[in-house]
C-alpha cells in the first residue's frame, strides 16, 4: 500500500503546482477547501489516467514504466508494487472490470507456499477490488479455486513491518464473510494488539520502528488497520486516539502530509493520500479531510492540498511512481466519498 519508494528516493519540496479553483470554507480559521467541481475534474482526470494504464498494463503512460501485470518482471507477486491500491482506486471509483482485465491478474498473480503475508494481504485486496472472490481464486488454467484469506491466516506475521502488519490486518476485514481458519497464525485481536504494542514514544508508527522519527505514511497505514480491525479492546482504541493526535501534529500548513528525513518534511501526494484514507475510515475523523482544520497554523484541507498534485494530463506531479501517486490519489478520492455515506472503501462482500 504505502510507496516504499518514498523512504529512498525524497521528492522535490518545490512543487510548482498547477492554478485551480478552490473554495474556501467560511469557518474563523478560514481553511480552504476542495470545491465538489474541483474535485469532480480533478478526480476525473486522473481516473481516466488510470484506466489507460489498465488498458495497457503500464505502470504509466510516459517517461520510464514497465508492465503493471508480469510474472516475468515480478516472480514473487505476478504484478508491480502498488497495484492493489491501483486496482482499489478504480473500483471505488465505480469502474466496472472487464473479463480481459480479471484473466491478466488471473495468469499473473503469483501464490505459492513461500509467498509473504504482505504479498497475500495485496492479493486479497486485489482480487476482491476486481469483483472476484478471494476465498475461491482460481489462478488461470486452474480447476480450482484457492483460498486466499485461509492462506493469509497461516502465514508469518511476527516479522512483518508494522506497514506489512497493517495490510493484512486490513485484507482479513474486508469482507464479512472472510472468517478465521482453524490453526491460524492469528487473529484480527492479536494482530490489532501486536500494532499496539509497536506504537513509538511520540504515538505514531515507522517503516523500521525507529524511535524519535516521524512517519505519517506509515502511523495513516496502521491506523487504518486499526479501524479496520474494530477491536473493542481499551487499549487499541486508547492506542487509536493517541494515533490520530499525532498524525494531526504532522499535517502541513498547506495541508499536506509529506514523509520526514533527517528533520526535514517532503510533502507530496502519496502521504496526504494516506493520511486522507486514515481520516477516512473513523467517523469522527472524517470532517478533517475537507471541512476542518486538524491543528493551528493549518490553511488548507488534505484533500485541498492532494488534488493540487493532480496534472492536467492525470499524472500526479512529483510521484516517484504513477503506479502509486494516480493509485493512492484515487483511492484517496473514493475513500473520501465512501466516507460521507458512512462506508468505507475497504468494505467488499
Amino acid at each position: 500500500m504505502m510507496n516504499k519508494l518514498l523512504k529512498h528516493v525524497l521528492v522535490s519540496a518545490a512543487a510548482v503546482l498547477a492554478t485551480m479553483t478552490f473554495a474556501t470554507s467560511a469557518t474563523a480559521a478560514s481553511v480552504h477547501k476542495a470545491a465538489t467541481s474541483t474535485i469532480h475534474r480533478r478526480t476525473a482526470l486522473t481516473y481516466r489516467y488510470a484506466k489507460k494504464m489498465l488498458k495497457e498494463n503500464k505502470t504509466g503512460l510516459s517517461g520510464k514504466t514497465s508492465a503493471l501485470f508480469s510474472r516475468k518482471l515480478y516472480p514473487d507477486t505476478g504484478a508491480a508494487s502498488g497495484y492493489s491500491d491501483f486496482l482499489l482506486g478504480l473500483r471505488g471509483n465505480h469502474y466496472k472490470f472487464t473479463t480481459h482485465e480479471k484473466n491478466l491478474l488471473r495468469k499473473n498473480l503469483v501464490v505459492k507456499s513461500t509467498s509473504t503475508s504482505a504479498s497475500l494481504a495485496n492479493a486479497v485486496m486485489a482480487v476482491q477490488a476486481m469483483g472476484m472472490n478471494a476465498t475461491n481464486f482460481k489462478l488461470y488454467h486452474h480447476k480450482k479455486g484457492t483460498n486466499l484469506v485461509s492462506r493469509l491466516y497461516h502465514a508469518n506475521v511476527s516479522k512483518q513491518t508494522s506497514s506489512s502488519q497493517a495490510e493484512t490486518l486490513i485484507a482479513v476485514s474486508m469482507s464479512s464473510r472472510f472468517k478465521q481458519p482453524s490453526g491460524a497464525k492469528f487473529s484480527k485481536a492479536s494482530l490489532s494488539a501486536r500494532l499496539v504494542n509497536s506504537q513509538l514514544n511520540n504515538n505514531g508508527w515507522t517503516y523500521n520502528n525507529a524511535q524519535g522519527a516521524k512517519d505519517s505514511d506509515v502511523t495513516s497505514m496502521v491506523l487504518t488497520g486499526l479501524y479496520r480491525g474494530k477491536s473493542k479492546a481499551s487499549t487499541v482504541e486508547s492506542s487509536i486516539q493517541k494515533g490520530q493526535k499525532f498524525l494531526y501534529s504532522l499535517a502541513q500548513g498547506n495541508g499536506a502530509f509529506g514523509y520526514t528525513y533527517a528533520c526535514k518534511t517532503t510533502p507530496n501526494a502519496n502521504s496526504t493520500a494516506e493520511a486522507i484514507i486514515a481520516l477516512s475510515n473513523n467517523s469522527a475523523t472524517n470532517k478533517y479531510v475537507n471541512s476542518t482544520a486538524m491543528r493551528t497554523g493549518q490553511k488548507a484541507t488534505p484533500l485541498y492540498a492532494m488534488l493540487r498534485y493532480v496534472n492536467n494530463s492525470g499524472s500526479i506531479k512529483k510521484a516517484t511512481s504513477q503506479l502509486y501517486g494516480v493509485g493512492q490519489v484515487n483511492l484517496a478520492v473514493a475513500a473520501y466519498k465512501a466516507a460521507l455515506k458512512n462506508r468505507s472503501v475497504y468494505s467488499i462482500n
